[in-house]
């Protein structure tokens, strides 16, 4: 199966997230049940209507309650629960500070340890038995929130059902060099050898 191809890539994942085993996080031992959607960049509307279609058919279809979590969205959406124009403000001292130094701000804000990973728990305790986390947005939120910083988290926090994140760009996985996220294909996120490929797993 190419990963070029949207139509195959879609129906495949589709009926990898609908079968039994995965949902039941069969066959993974002690792995935790994350798993990593990679696909070229410039594809990048192709895959969200795609991931769209298939969560509509899993709630239609399956029944499945999928908790669908954009990180752009929900950074913004912290940004502005801090109150006092934060959005304004960093806009306006943005021209101010060096692009490190300003980057450095926004990632303590976002750190997925102390905001970013609270805030999903947040909403997994509000909607009620959740079957499937789907994670979004993870190109629009680098380098401010790194991918592996996410999943490192969240392990603790979600281990009763599976995780699947949407990632434009390439997951690497080699014997020699194990496994590592490189985001828009240009630019390695960082090592995370705890999730699988999606587009690897067989339909039960």
């Amino acid at each position: 199966m190419s990963d070029h191809d949207i139509d195959s890539v879609e129906q495949h994942v589709l009926a990898v997230l609908s079968s039994d085993r995965f949902l039941r996080m069969e066959g993974l031992g002690n792995e935790v049940p994350f798993f990593i959607w990679p696909y070229p960049p410039e594809q990048e509307l192709e895959v969200q209507a795609a991931n769209s279609r298939i969560v509509d058919r899993l709630r239609t279809t399956r029944g499945l309650s999928v908790l669908v979590v954009d990180l752009f969205e929900l950074a913004v959406e912290l940004l502005e629960g801090r109150g006092g124009n934060m959005l304004e403000r960093l806009e306006q001292i943005e021209p101010t500070r060096s692009r490190s130094a300003f980057r450095r701000d926004l990632q303590r804000m976002l750190d997925p340890e102390q905001h970013i990973v609270p805030a999903i728990e947040r909403r997994i305790e509000a909607e009620a038995g959740v079957d499937l986390l789907v994670l979004t947005g993870i190109g629009r939120v680098f380098p401010f929130i790194r991918s592996h910083n996410v999943l490192n988290n969240l392990q603790v926090a979600v281990p009763d059902f599976p995780v699947l994140m949407l990632f434009p760009g390439e997951y690497s996985q080699t014997a020699s060099l194990g496994s590592s996220l490189v985001l828009f294909n240009l630019l390695t996120d960082d090592q995370y050898y705890r999730a699988k490929n999606i587009l690897e797993q067989e339909p039960a």
